[in-house]
């Protein structure tokens, strides 16, 4: 499955997701690709939408491999298999700089405002799609902690051991494919272009569209 951009992914996604409109949800994006989809499936819902931040771990060998996540309200997740061999040291400097970028975010996206009131409702976390999927654990497990009634992932495309990784966090997974073969997120986006924090900001404002359908894979 390859999708014409992230609109369209949110299209679909939202289609699969129409048995949770009558529970009243609230969608919860990861930046920033997933605000694009995320702003799709909220007017589908017709639920209130904002974000959740997370940041992925960098290993210190290859800043592109995830060792893990964090995600604002204190979520840590560390991939016991990619961290091992890595210092408790090197580990503790990343966090510090990925909460430092958190920090930026949240004032950037809410204006520095706390997570939304999610207790007893159904929550569903939403992204462009995963690779790893370590940012989107650490925001399921950040979304956890605020007391849904209900904790729904939902992504356009995983690999199979992504959602797998995604079941043990969530009440339920919502992903339109699962391909074997799976090398990034974005070979799965005709149009996989980044977009800058003022396209989320008019997102989450209004539902503006971006002038490109774009985001960042992860």
């Amino acid at each position: 499955m390859v999708f014409a951009d992230r609109r369209d992914a949110g299209r679909r996604l939202a289609a699969a997701l129409a048995h949770l409109r009558d529970r009243r949800p609230f969608v919860v994006a990861v930046p920033r690709g997933g605000v694009v989809v995320g702003r799709e499936v909220a007017n589908f819902l017709q639920a209130p939408l904002d974000v959740i931040v997370p940041r992925k771990l960098r290993a210190p060998f290859n800043p592109e491999l995830a060792i893990g996540a964090v995600a604002e309200g204190g979520a840590v997740f560390i991939d016991e298999d990619t961290a091992r061999g890595i210092g408790s040291g090197y580990l503790g400097q990343e966090i510090a700089a990925q909460r430092g970028e958190i920090a930026r975010r949240v004032m950037v996206y809410r204006g520095g405002r706390s997570l939304p009131c999610l207790e007893g409702v159904t929550a569903i976390v939403v992204d462009d799609g995963i690779a790893t999927g370590a940012t989107m654990v650490a925001a399921l497990r950040a979304v956890r902690a605020l007391a849904p009634a209900q904790l729904v992932a939902a992504v356009p495309v995983a690999p199979p051991e992504g959602i797998v990784r995604l079941a043990k966090e969530a009440d339920e997974v919502v992903c339109l494919a699962a391909p074997a073969l799976f090398h990034a997120v974005g070979q799965f986006y005709a149009d996989f272009s980044q977009i800058e924090d003022d396209e989320v900001v008019a997102l989450l404002a209004g539902g503006l569209r971006p002038h490109t359908a774009s985001g960042e894979g992860r």
